[in-house]
């Protein structure tokens, strides 16, 4: 039993696929995923997979990257989020590749999140790149470890993973833990308590090694989960356990089905 802890299977690579897309993930015991909003103008089409499935569910948030959409605001977020399939807040965070001149608007957005995670109860989902420091800064100024969340398709080092751990947050892990030159984020996974770990494919994004290159899919995590147990030392099974009670601990409005 393992659960895609972050996916985006409303896009046009995964949607036009469901079906088929759903039975594999079946044929290699995925049996939850959780489908990641990016933006509120799409939002429909995350929350219309988790109302047709019952093994999927759904976030609300806006990704940093995104700057020509709709800016959310924290009543916006609480009522969206108040949908009953919708189990966390994001995805969210700081992204300083793209933006290189660290926009406020992206601190301010993020905050904003930050606010609403802590108003609904639901967790933080965090993107972070190039700007570990002030993706920190701001969970601890906005008291974020009141909600909780995950650190997602995590690629910092042992010293963030530390402090994103003593905030309360999980550390997720996605194919690029696979990838021969990573092998500072296993370094991260053998690091990582066995009750903060997830797994996920970030899917259609960074599929896993034997797939990489291709579109990736929620079948996939298999092999994220293998690379993990395998940097770790410890058996697909005890990976596929832990990481699934940590899913569900975390985002508690999830039910199995």
């Amino acid at each position: 039993m393992l659960v895609d802890s972050h996916c985006h299977l409303d896009f046009p690579d995964l949607i036009e696929h469901e079906a088929a897309m759903l039975a594999r993930m079946a044929e290699n015991g995925v049996t939850h995923a959780l489908c990641v909003a990016v933006k509120l103008e799409t939002l429909p089409g995350v929350i219309g997979l988790a109302e047709r499935h019952p093994n999927l569910f759904a976030s609300v948030g806006v990704h940093p990257d995104n700057a020509d959409c709709e800016e959310p605001d924290v009543a916006r977020l609480l009522a969206l989020a108040a949908h009953p399939k919708v189990v966390a807040i994001g995805e969210t965070g700081l992204d300083y590749y793209w933006h290189k001149d660290a926009p406020e608007w992206q601190r301010a957005r993020f905050r904003t999140h930050i606010q609403a995670a802590r108003a609904s109860g639901k967790p933080l989902i965090v993107h972070t790149r190039d700007a570990a420091a002030d993706t920190l800064r701001l969970l601890r100024e906005e008291s974020a470890g009141e909600a909780g969340g995950v650190m997602h398709c995590f690629t910092e080092t042992c010293d963030v993973a530390e402090q994103a751990l003593d905030l309360g947050f999980y550390i997720s892990f996605s194919g690029i833990v696979s990838f021969k030159t990573a092998e500072s984020i296993r370094d991260v996974a053998r690091f990582v308590p066995a009750d903060r770990l997830l797994v996920e494919t970030d899917a259609p994004y960074l599929a896993p090694v034997p797939f990489r290159g291709k579109t990736n899919q929620p079948a996939y995590v298999r092999h994220v989960a293998e690379a993990v147990a395998s940097a770790r030392g410890e058996t697909l099974q005890a990976v596929a356990d832990a990481t699934t009670r940590n899913f569900f601990q975390l985002f508690k409005h999830a039910r199995p089905s």
